[in-house]
């Protein structure tokens, strides 16, 4: 089974995220889950979405404490510390950051495969949200099919066409153009 939870803010999406992520892999026939866990319900509060995915029957009933992956909305949620994001990942596992900065900059995250993407400026380039508050879980969720590969380009694309209605084609945009620029550190060195 391969657990993922996603760190966000209460309106970017991390909610939505989770529900496209199983999406994409039930359509790759994965069984899934997908939940979130909100603290205090209110716009820019952290919030965490989770996600498991496995190619048999799913029992488990409880949140991810030891994922194998974290996907994160907002870099300011580990550059202020206002969550602890890597609490419980498996030795091996991966961050994916929405940040414009080089990987380098979070290797002190641990020893995992850090890897960045800047949704952000992805999302207002497509024109999703607006400047101050753009919506990056599309995009990211591209960046995790080229960091991962546990679901496909066109399964993601179908969930996002379904999940995102409202401007479906900018978000599926979005996904492809942040696969491609997503950067990865891992224990060898930089690539991509």
């Amino acid at each position: 089974m391969r657990e993922i939870r996603i760190h966000g803010r209460g309106g970017q999406g991390a909610v939505i995220a989770s529900e496209i992520l199983a999406d994409a892999a039930f359509r790759c026939g994965q069984y899934v889950q997908a939940f979130p866990s909100f603290g205090s319900e209110r716009r820019g509060a952290p919030v965490a979405a989770f996600v498991r995915l496995d190619e048999r029957q799913i029992w488990a009933r409880t949140e991810i404490y030891r994922p194998h992956g974290i996907i994160v909305l907002d870099e300011g949620l580990v550059t202020l510390k206002l969550a602890d994001v890597t609490q419980g990942l498996q030795a091996g596992g991966f961050v994916l950051l929405n940040s414009a900065r080089d990987p380098e900059t979070f290797s002190y995250l641990g020893n995992f495969t850090v890897a960045v993407v800047d949704a952000g400026r992805i999302a207002i380039a497509h024109r999703l949200g607006s400047l101050t508050a753009p919506i990056v879980n599309t995009g990211i969720l591209g960046a995790f099919v080229s960091l991962t590969s546990w679901v496909t380009m066109e399964s993601l694309e179908e969930a996002i066409k379904l999940h995102a209605p409202i401007k479906p084609e900018e978000n599926v945009q979005a996904a492809r153009e942040a696969a491609a620029a997503v950067r990865i550190l891992t224990a060898a060195g930089p690539r991509g």
